[in-house]
């Protein structure tokens, strides 16, 4: 059974996940306690899973990534043996930084990065439309990133 969060829990998690950088001290100033069960409930809120890590956000353009491109994969079967296969072919690949399962026609649509057109080209041949069980491959070059926003909504209360 999952612990319900309460107030508290949902300010620390709301102020972490803006800024993970920040000491505990000034965390828990933030949200209005003393360090130690500042401490101790990012502590709890760690070892129940709900913040699974930290991370910096890196500027894919300055490391040389200049192109991200979307995806969608079907597959010729879809057994769970499969599907979990396909997962764990992809689980390797350094350039896909993202793989969702879908429902509908497309089985699975991943987010590719590479340094250009060339480079993606040559990734999507050598290690996605030959891979195991994939039936077909379309894909979509992004040309711009209106919003691209890490984390979840984290509401005052339990009201959803």
């Amino acid at each position: 059974m999952v612990r319900a969060l309460d107030p508290i829990d949902r300010q620390i998690l709301r102020e972490l996940q803006s800024d993970g950088r920040m000491t505990n001290v000034e965390l828990a100033a933030r949200v209005g306690l003393t360090a130690p069960p500042c401490l101790r409930r990012v502590r709890t809120l760690e070892d129940e899973g709900t913040i699974r890590g930290y991370h910096a956000e890196l500027d894919a353009s300055r490391l040389g990534f200049g192109i991200m491109v979307f995806a969608m994969v079907s597959l010729k079967s879809q057994a769970e043996a499969d599907l979990r296969a396909f997962e764990s072919h992809v689980a390797t690949l350094d350039q896909v930084r993202e793989c969702h399962m879908l429902n509908g026609e497309i089985d699975f649509i991943l987010k590719i990065v590479a340094h250009d057109l060339q480079e993606f080209q040559s990734f999507l041949t050598t290690h996605i439309t030959p891979a195991p069980n994939v039936a077909g491959v379309k894909t979509s070059l992004t040309i711009r990133t209106s919003k691209s926003q890490t984390g979840v909504p984290v509401p005052a209360d339990e009201d959803r």
